[in-house]
């Protein structure tokens, strides 16, 4: 497997080690930094065209592999990590949202369930219709359904 990282001193690391053999790349990531629902949600994203495998490589350490379906190639495998390092950082960026905005949601989804000091409007609509149809009709008109006859003669 050849290693990504730089050969000489001074020059730029990725955050993200990965390393790839030709059949399929490896990104070994550190749960500190990436949760464990943020490299699912991030490899799930890769289950329609790679085989995902994830392994526990060490203490909070995760290894995923990708293994193209089809054919692959070195730049193939390395834009794969590259694809899966950048919704690695999307989906952290979900978890956080998530997680900061937790207690208003679960606020709101208690408040819609359990709210009893107002009518939902379907229940006000409800009430309307029912007190509509149990009015005097002043002009008496006949509505077909009211007098019993098929064909309305």
């Amino acid at each position: 497997m050849s290693d990504s990282s730089p050969e000489t001193e001074g020059a730029l690391v990725d955050e993200i080690r990965w390393v790839e053999d030709g059949t399929r790349v490896a990104l070994t990531l550190d749960e500190s930094i990436y949760p464990m629902d943020a490299i699912y949600g991030a490899a799930y994203l890769f289950v329609d065209r790679c085989y995902v495998f994830l392994s526990r490589e060490g203490d909070r350490m995760v290894e995923v592999r990708l293994k193209p379906k089809g054919e692959s190639s070195s730049a193939a495998l390395q834009a794969l990590a590259g694809e899966l390092a950048n919704e690695l950082l999307n989906q952290v960026l979900r978890v956080r949202i998530g997680d900061s905005t937790r207690k208003i949601r679960e606020y709101y989804m208690a408040r819609a369930f359990f709210s009893t000091s107002t009518q939902s409007s379907i229940d006000q609509l409800l009430a309307e219709l029912d007190q509509e149809e149990l009015a005097e009709d002043e002009l008496e008109i006949q509505v077909p359904w009211e007098t019993g006859g098929a064909g309305g003669g």
